[in-house]
């Protein structure tokens, strides 16, 4: 049968390859506004079976459309076996909808476990070359279960999980959540793994786990350490209370600071698209017209300042 385009009900959609496919809330969230704003741009991608239809292409457009309560979907239904349609799996997504290693490595795994495939096999059918199919393999089989599920869920990224398999199993999660808890860029998580894997023993690698921040922001790279004003604020005796809320406002202030700074020092700025940009330069206005009100209400107070004046 040559493939066609049919309108298909909602509930007749089968989503059971999703599990290999990262579907992060946002991104859900950013397909549901078009489809409501837009309409559906593209058909869903999929292949009757079992009475359904199941998805190949098309997952974020399917899960938008149930929260929208929209009835039926244009889908573009393919001829194929569960072999193929996994195998298309790894070349049907956009431009704009680049597939994560992880995501790679999820799919060569079924199909060599589920379909008794060889690596070699494997090449051949994806037409990528043999070491392409062995490194992903191997991030796969070195990824802690835990560390999977954050990837899954958009938590963290194939290129941290790369940097995570240099460390054993047990000890990934910890510095994973430390990842996610601080919003550490690949560069920053591959800085905290090397001090980790060159600590002198167990205590000291605890240390580095309870106190990651020193040695991130404590490094010679950046000009100043923000750690020293990242604990809880207590009450100075020496000021009054003006002096303490000024002094606990300044603290906060300082917080959620550091961690722009950290973002907007990450490699991936240079990736934003350029509708990307226009809709974040407004608020980078914003930041920047408040940094310059900011500098001038504190310069006058700093005391080096009064001094040279």
């Amino acid at each position: 049968m040559s493939p066609r385009i049919e309108e298909i009900r909602i509930e007749k959609f089968d989503l059971s390859l999703a599990g290999m496919r990262i579907i992060v809330p946002d991104y859900v969230a950013r397909v549901q506004d078009s489809l409501w704003l837009h309409g559906q741009l593209q058909p869903v991608v999929a292949r009757e079976h079992d009475g359904s239809y199941q998805v190949i292409d098309g997952f974020k457009r399917v899960y938008s459309a149930i929260e929208l309560m929209i009835k039926t979907l244009q889908c573009y239904i393919l001829d194929v076996d569960e072999k193929q349609a996994k195998i298309l799996l790894l070349s049907c997504h956009g431009a704009n909808d680049k597939m994560e290693v992880w995501e790679e490595a999820m799919i060569l795994k079924d199909l060599l476990e589920s379909h008794d495939m060889s690596q070699r096999q494997l090449s051949k059918l994806t037409g990528h070359s043999p070491s392409w199919v062995s490194r992903r393999l191997s991030l796969i089989s070195k990824i802690d279960e835990e560390v999977s599920s954050l990837i899954r869920m958009g938590s963290i990224t194939s290129r941290h999980a790369r940097a995570l398999i240099r460390l054993p199993r047990g000890n990934q999660i910890d510095i994973a959540q430390i990842m996610i808890r601080l919003g550490l860029s690949t560069r920053m998580s591959e800085r905290l793994i090397d001090t980790y894997l060159e600590a002198e023993d167990t205590d000291q690698q605890q240390d580095i786990l309870a106190d990651p921040k020193l040695v991130l922001w404590g490094q010679p790279d950046y000009s100043e350490s923000l750690y020293d004003y990242d604990r809880d604020y207590d009450f100075d005796e020496r000021l009054t209370p003006y002096g303490n809320n000024l002094m606990l406002s300044l603290v906060n202030f300082l917080r959620p600071v550091r961690s722009l700074l950290v973002q907007l020092g990450d490699p991936k700025i240079e990736g934003l698209k350029e509708a990307e940009r226009m809709i974040i330069d407004p608020f980078l206005r914003k930041v920047s017209g408040y940094t310059e009100r900011l500098s001038k209400v504190t310069r006058p107070l700093q005391i080096h300042n009064k001094q040279t004046n």
